[in-house]
């Protein structure tokens, strides 16, 4: 069995989020795009930009967890989305300690949080929650230890 191919990754992931919008209403698909690229812009390889594009499938619901295990990816893509998949009720600390435990998936975050704190983005929601975004955002970049930059 040949692994999906970047392209496929994407095709899968756009359909998947295809009736999602953001919180400012964009389409959904513009986040995996911005994220897929911020991943590959920081040396990430098609592994990790195949994580990108899923990375908010389960949290989403988009794609289901036994889609993920019988689907033609490679172990590491499939266990960065796992690690970047919050799960209900869990407490923040945990979910970033995951993440550093997980090869790659530091990086795939990386990308997520820096397209989520985008100025541009934020600017289009209402205050209230561009500032309770803000402080999330900034607490789970001290948790993963990524400066605002990064």
């Amino acid at each position: 069995m040949s692994l999906m191919t970047p392209a496929e990754v994407e095709a899968v992931a756009r359909a998947a989020h295809s009736a999602q919008k953001d919180k400012a209403g964009r389409p959904y698909a513009e986040h995996l795009a911005a994220v897929a690229e911020g991943v590959r812009a920081r040396g990430g390889g098609d592994e990790l930009v195949a994580a990108a594009w899923l990375h908010d499938s389960l949290e989403d619901g988009a794609l289901s967890e036994e889609w993920l295990d019988t689907a033609p990816l490679s172990a590491t893509t499939k266990a960065v989305v796992r690690a970047v998949t919050k799960r209900p009720g869990e407490d923040p600390q945990a979910y970033a300690r995951r993440i550093l435990a997980t090869p790659g998936a530091r990086l795939v975050k990386a990308a997520d949080l820096a397209h989520n704190a985008d100025p541009k983005r934020l600017a289009a929601l209402d205050a209230p929650t561009a500032e309770r975004l803000t402080r999330k955002y900034a607490a789970m970049r001290r948790y993963l230890g990524i400066s605002a930059g990064d």
